[in-house]
């Protein structure tokens, strides 16, 4: 082998690039485990609210130690933490989503919500077909508005308007004109949306969140690794992205009501709970009700501050009773920055109970009668160790409306201001700089403050020192940092669009679950690693164990290049590892059994070395770069775990090309250059699978008949059972749950399945016996946010008599408990449209795997017989597969639905079955040009016997892998490795048994190959 400097060279440095790259990853777990030790140790077991105690303490802790040097000074953990080697959901737990940010809000925006009949019907017709179509929103409308007699798009009551004639749209415009404009402005509509949802997600403190847009449909890919507090995060991601402007009433304005409310709430208080009388609340609360009625320049958080002298830091809940004083005596002696009072960030919702109550804004006076509450943003107080917020009270218009919305923004930017400071400048159209400058001149009169609020929550409350803010120019300053002026620069970009965001598709993973996704799948990996390697040396003796290493370091740059890429793994990735184990090891088997040919001939060692490897090259690339080509068409129509399969094979293909091929080569030609002999096999093995001369052409018939069996037996089945067909293509909910007991299925899916509770339902056991897979297709068509509720009421009912006694349904909806066993443990999702998707992403997929590879193999072998019975090789083996699925999915006790992970496993057997087709044609080829004087039977026959040893031996490691993952890779990877089974089973005989013989019969018959005889005779015409 020349140039085996270079190789060294090349593999050291890819060796020691994989080992920097996964560094990061163990410096990043250590720092962890040492956060987890310290939140730990500074909360309580039994503290209330401990879990989540525990994740601000953990999160404060690697905040504190986020730019400090570790390892001498090597990195910091947050540049460790953006370099280490991702874990996906299944591995870690989290929560995955698919938002459709709606079209039809933003054209209805962009329109200024014309009533236009042409414009709304055209919607209505779009809500229709994007239900069964698979187009986007926006051609649909384009589509059935132009099918409108007359219907003008830059007509003044649709788009003409104000607003977007400063885009482009002019009167006269025609539709083909308006249409570009339109299909642009959505597309920055949509870029602005995603920077609100990032915004959003990044204000909810989620490390490593992964965001993507996914084309130009409107839709958003949401990956929140270590997330499981599923309904705070929907409500984030879901809420239409409202900015407005509010006046602020002075705490002088508000401080009567407030008075009054406590009051009130007291007296009901000690009504409810009969410890006080209510005389005797009211003197308590009178002589403070005068302190602030007495009070006109001071706020509210100053006379907190003011009426106990004891240190800040006592304990407030020992000094105070709650239900005497229920709104002063949860407020925190701390300073506002512009809020009327601070309170701890949990206390939010009941303050809000009582100051919104109809009875107490009953209170109100007329001068009050417009307050809205509002709350900033939380704080971390790190002297008190938890979360507080500030209480803002708005004043609106007659309507109790903003003055002032969002739409009105042109422009905002992050700049300096006169101070040298971050602030936020912005721009707004002639409309809203009037009100704009009407709201700011009523503040500087009255000395108070306008405050931005961006879905309810107060960003920033300024007050007006400069007079009134004409031109619509304004700056926002407050003690902001660059980053934070930024991101609210782009929340005010952003919060002009009025649309709402629907999860299509969720998937939510409990962190128990991960774990167990974890622990299975080490060791699975472990398991596989161990069996191959063992038959390795078996069977090759010290050859194996060089293939061995080679494997070794294969692994190693798999690892790294993940890493480096800044890869997702996940459970179907490390599937997609354990199976390049196999890819890995064929290719040393290729070449052995080649080097074993070679010296079977007669030739020296370093002869049969050197043509071993030249020979089994083209063997070794044209089976690579068929399974490649189906990787990469996994790739392009899959998503989420599916390319997480794709994009370790695809690496997995390339690391062990160069290892099989070159490391490989340096340890053989290194052990033989020292003047040792090398058996390729080993005093058991050496006479295995010598000298095979199997006439299998002569049995294709025969097998013509149990191949037509097997084929019309699966579409019997498909026919009458059919398949059973996941979420993923039929939409609906899916949920594991966990019990104190075993638990019957058929009995639950029973019970749900009855008319009050879902109708139609179906419970199968998930692993244990104690644990149920259970899916439903109820409330599929209907508003998320609504019927997730009611899903969860329905199965919390029917299943409370299985669960843990005392277990509530906030306990058994709760997946964020990193040891829970019981109760919903992982949810998933699908809406009735990307289902539609899915499957015809699909059928895509598989269709495009099968062209690709047709036109590859009759590009490499210049004719079509060989494509022919390939291609046809490959439908008799998927036939096969969903044929077995089809038959026995109602008897095997584990999952093997027809989702995404199937279609995964299909296209992997479609690569595998072209895999060793292709390296029987190669030899057939090969055998063709070699022996030119043989008939074609007998070139065709000797082929594939010469074939033999390496079929078996590379099905046999493949299928120890494949077994030992479907043994120990848990419940939810059985039915994936079962499809992979079947498929390497069908695939082997396939090979030898359909492919050549249809390509034989094919050739015979088209005359594409002439015998001797046939040859002379042609010669001597």
């Amino acid at each position: 082998m020349q140039n085996k400097g270079l190789i060294r060279f090349f593999a050291v440095i890819f060796a020691l690039a994989s080992i920097y790259q996964l560094t990061y990853t163990f410096i990043t777990n250590k720092v962890e485990d040492d956060a987890a030790v310290y939140a730990n140790s500074i909360v309580a077991e039994d503290a209330e609210n401990a879990a989540s105690l525990k994740s601000i303490a953990q999160k404060k802790y690697l905040d504190s130690v986020a730019s400090k040097d570790v390892w001498g000074g090597f990195t910091n953990y947050a540049d460790a933490k953006n370099q280490e080697l991702k874990k996906g959901l299944d591995l870690k737990g989290g929560i995955n989503v698919i938002l459709q940010v709606s079209v039809r809000d933003l054209l209805t925006g962009m329109a200024d919500d014309s009533t236009d009949p042409n414009f709304n019907n055209a919607l209505d017709a779009a809500d229709e077909r994007i239900k069964d179509g698979q187009d986007d929103y926006f051609n649909y409308f384009i589509e059935e508005f132009n099918n409108i007699e007359g219907a003008e798009l830059a007509s003044p009551d649709i788009f003409a308007n104000q607003e977007m004639q400063t885009r482009g749209i002019e009167f006269e415009m025609s539709n083909a004109e308006v249409e570009p404009i339109l299909r642009e402005e959505l597309k920055d509509y949509m870029t602005s949306a995603f920077d609100v949802l990032r915004k959003r997600i990044d204000k909810f403190g989620t490390t490593q969140p992964n965001l993507q847009q996914l084309g130009t449909s409107g839709r958003i890919l949401i990956e929140l690794p270590g997330e499981t507090d599923v309904k705070r995060i929907k409500d984030i991601l879901t809420k239409a992205a409202q900015l407005e402007f509010w006046h602020v009433y002075k705490s002088q304005e508000i401080s009567s009501y407030l008075s009054e409310a406590n009051t009130y709430w007291a007296q009901k208080l000690a009504a409810d709970n009969e410890v006080a009388t209510a005389e005797e609340i009211t003197d308590e609360v009178a002589a403070e009700t005068e302190v602030v009625n007495d009070s006109t320049e001071a706020g509210l958080g100053d006379l907190l501050n003011q009426e106990d002298g004891n240190d800040a830091t006592a304990d407030a809940s020992e000094a105070q009773n709650f239900d005497n004083n229920p709104i002063f005596g949860r407020a925190l002696p701390i300073p506002s920055s512009g809020g009327l009072i601070t309170f701890k960030e949990s206390d939010k919702d009941l303050i809000d109970s009582y100051l919104n109550d109809p009875q107490t804004r009953g209170k109100l006076t007329s001068d009050q009668r417009n307050v809205k509450f509002a709350w900033g943003l939380p704080v971390l107080n790190e002297q008190l160790g938890f979360e507080v917020v500030e209480l803002y009270a708005l004043r609106g218009n007659a309507q109790n409306e903003a003055p002032l919305s969002g739409g009105v923004i042109t422009d905002a930017s992050q700049q300096y201001g006169n101070t040298g400071l971050p602030v936020v400048s912005m721009s707004m159209n002639g409309e809203g700089a009037k009100v704009w400058e009407d709201m700011t001149g009523e503040a500087y009169q009255n000395q108070s403050q306008v405050s931005v609020v961006l879905d309810n929550t107060v960003y920033s409350a300024p007050n007006v020192t400069n007079g009134a803010i004409s031109g619509g120019q304004t700056q926002i300053s407050g003690n902001f940092s660059i980053d934070e002026a930024k991101d609210l620069a782009t929340v005010l970009r952003a919060g002009k669009l009025p649309a709402k965001a629907e999860i299509i598709q969720s998937d939510v993973i409990g962190p128990s679950l991960g774990q167990e996704a974890i622990d299975s799948g080490l060791w699975s990996f472990g398991i596989a690693l161990l069996l191959v390697l063992i038959w390795m040396i078996f069977y090759y003796g010290r050859a194996g164990l060089y293939a061995d290493v080679a494997l070794l370091v294969n692994l190693l740059f798999i690892f790294g290049a993940l890493a480096s890429l800044k890869a997702v793994l996940t459970l179907p990735g490390i599937a997609g590892i354990v199976l390049t184990i196999g890819i890995s090891v064929d290719a040393n088997v290729l070449i052995f059994e080649r080097i074993r040919e070679e010296l079977a001939k007669g030739k020296s060692q370093a002869d049969s070395i050197k043509d071993g490897f030249n020979n089994a090259l083209s063997s070794i690339l044209d089976a690579n770069v068929t399974t490649f080509l189906t990787a990469v068409i996994l790739y392009i129509f899959g998503t989420g775990p599916i390319q997480g399969f794709a994009t370790t094979l695809m690496i997995g293909i390339l690391t062990s090309l160069f290892t099989a091929i070159f490391i490989t080569r340096l340890f053989v030609d290194g052990y033989v250059n020292n003047g040792k002999t090398i058996d390729f096999s080993t005093g058991l093995t050496k006479n295995w699978f010598r000298n095979v001369n199997i006439d299998f052409l002569s049995k294709r018939k025969v097998a013509y008949v149990i191949s037509g069996v097997l084929i019309v037996g699966s579409l019997a089945s498909l026919a009458t059972n059919k398949l059973n067909l996941g979420i993923d293509f039929t939409g609906g909910r899916t949920v594991i749950v966990g019990f104190a007991q075993d638990v019957n299925a058929t009995d639950i899916t029973k019970q749900l399945s009855s008319d009050d509770i879902f109708g139609s339902a179906e419970a199968k056991t998930y692993g244990a016996d104690n644990q149920l897979k259970i899916s439903t297709k109820y409330g599929i068509d209907r508003d998320d946010s609504e019927v997730s509720q009611e899903i969860e009421d329905k199965l919390f009912t029917v299943l409370k008599p299985y669960l843990p006694e005392g277990m509530d349904q906030v306990a058994f909806a709760d997946v964020s408990n990193e040891d829970k066993q019981y109760g919903i443990r992982s949810s998933f999702q699908v809406g009735a449209t990307i289902a539609d998707d899915i499957l015809t992403g699909s059928l895509y997929a598989i269709l495009g795997s099968l062209i690709v590879v047709f036109l590859y193999i009759l590009i490499r072998f210049r004719k079509w017989q060989f494509s022919l019975g390939a291609v046809a090789a490959v439908f008799h083996d998927v036939i096969i597969v969903l044929g077995a699925f089809s038959l026995l999915y109602k008897f095997l006790p584990f999952n093997m639905e027809i989702d995404q992970a199937f279609i995964a496993a299909i296209l992997t057997v479609i690569g595998y079955s072209l895999n060793d087709t292709v390296v029987v044609f190669d030899r057939i080829r090969e055998f063709i040009n070699e022996r030119t004087n043989w008939e074609f039977t007998r070139t065709v026959n000797a082929a594939i016997s010469s074939t033999v040893s390496r079929t078996l031996n590379t099905s046999l490691t493949t299928l120890i892998v494949l077994l030992s993952i479907f043994i120990f890779g848990g419940e939810s990877i059985q039915g994936f490795m079962l499809a992979l089974i079947i498929g390497v089973v069908v695939g082997t005989y396939s090979s030898v048994f359909i492919a050549t013989p249809v390509m034989y019969d094919s050739m015979n018959k088209s005359k594409g190959i002439l015998t001797p005889k046939e040859t002379k005779v042609k010669k001597e015409a």
